[in-house]
């Protein structure tokens, strides 16, 4: 249901109307769902949602962002998206986001322009700029448009917005690329890739809605929300994870006591 009546929501709408027409970097979040939803509503034919086909993101994530679409109703395309051709971005230094951003934008930039779109927009938000983001400057460079954070607007609106919209997923825990879950320097393998997805797949499985796999080489560190800390310490769900983990091919298993936290990577910086 159109939030006709929601004033944050009908500014959104208006602000996106302002753009002509708009490819929206669409990833099958909450953030970029909404975008998505209120490019729609004003824009109508003259969207395009896109989506990053990657190894280093999900199956599952994009499988959502088909059925995401779809039920908005606005077109949708996948492109492939090529990362690890960068040996930069291979190596995994501090500014990892900004290379792969920087080929995931150029690439949409060029879907955008051979679409005859005016504007390609995505779905950073205000919150995110209390994080370390370096893809920010890779959007800066391209002239990605962020409609949420022009707007001032955090997760806890978006998620409103989002419900009362009717997106799936409006509560869903944030996501985030798979390199994001191995420690800067250690290089990034197509093998790293599969076995995190795997495993967060597993844990899931187990019962965990909001889990991290950080791989540290043999050392698999898992974050959970700090609600399901106590839940993994039964022992039978312990156990589990450990064979999960080391049939993964992780030699040591740990859970972090912190319980999961937006970029715990990013402490060492």
């Amino acid at each position: 249901m159109k939030l006709l009546d929601d004033p944050l929501y009908q500014q959104l709408v208006s602000h996106l109307v302002s753009c002509g027409s708009v490819l929206v970097a669409f990833s099958g979040g909450v953030d970029s769902s909404l975008v998505l939803a209120a490019a729609h509503d004003a824009l109508g034919d003259r969207v395009l949602a896109v989506t990053a086909r990657s190894v280093a993101f999900p199956a599952e994530e994009r499988q959502r962002a088909i059925e995401t679409a779809r039920q908005v109703g606005a077109r949708h395309l996948l492109v492939d998206t090529f990362e690890l051709d960068n040996p930069t971005y291979r190596a995994n230094p501090p500014d990892r986001c900004y290379h792969c951003k920087r080929e995931i934008f150029a690439t949409l930039c060029a879907v955008a322009e051979k679409e005859g779109l005016d504007t390609v927009v995505d779905g950073s938000n205000a919150d995110d700029a209390s994080d370390h983001r370096p893809g920010a400057r890779a959007a800066q460079e391209l002239q990605i448009r962020s409609p949420l954070a022009e707007l001032s607007l955090g997760k806890s609106a978006i998620r409103r917005l989002a419900q009362s919209r009717g997106l799936p997923g409006w509560d869903r825990p944030a996501s985030a690329c798979l390199a994001s879950r191995i420690p800067y320097g250690q290089p990034i393998t197509v093998e790293r890739l599969y076995r995190m997805e795997r495993t967060e797949a597993g844990l899931r499985d187990l019962g965990f809605r909001v889990v991290r796999l950080r791989d540290h080489g043999d050392l698999a560190r898992i974050e959970v929300g700090p609600d399901q800390v106590a839940q993994a310490f039964d022992r039978a769900i312990r156990e589990e994870m450990v064979q999960l983990c080391r049939q993964q091919g992780f030699t040591y298993v740990c859970l972090d006591l912190a319980g999961y936290r937006t970029g715990s990577l990013n402490e060492v910086l």
